[in-house]
């Protein structure tokens, strides 16, 4: 019997999508707005699903504390209010679109999380734009 657990949480950051292998022309094209050479910034909302067992022991799936704790270290702790283009080594290289950053993120919490979990993060870059990623 698998039972899912949902930890919710917020942070906001800055970036600006853009692909410095294009001209100024085809960024404008393809990004709008979001390419602003200034940068703009978002309000993320992240939905971190864990599935697995229940431990006869504790009746929990996972420690929500320590999944709480996790979160907090491995993403608040560096993409919360930070610019991800030029304040963190995830997003130097890598376009930091939604997309990007819900692999970025479940793979820093893959890392520290058992794989007898299934591992799902849900972002939310607005109230109506959010992706998924489970690791395919």
């Amino acid at each position: 019997m698998k039972v899912s657990v949902f930890r919710k949480e917020h942070f906001n950051c800055a970036h600006r999508l853009h692909n410095p292998l294009w001209s100024e022309e085809k960024n404008q094209k393809v990004f709008g707005k979001c390419n602003n050479p200034n940068y703009h910034g978002h309000n993320y909302n992240l939905i971190v699903e864990l599935k697995g067992e229940i431990d006869p022991d504790t009746g929990y799936v996972y420690d929500m504390k320590l999944l709480s704790d996790l979160i907090k270290e491995e993403v608040l702790n560096k993409f919360d209010h930070k610019n991800l283009n030029l304040d963190t080594e995830e997003f130097k290289e890598l376009n930091p679109t939604a997309e990007n950053i819900s692999v970025v993120i479940w793979q820093k919490l893959r890392r520290k999380i058992e794989n007898k979990f299934e591992l799902k993060v849900k972002l939310y870059e607005t109230e109506r734009n959010f992706v998924e990623y489970d690791g395919n």
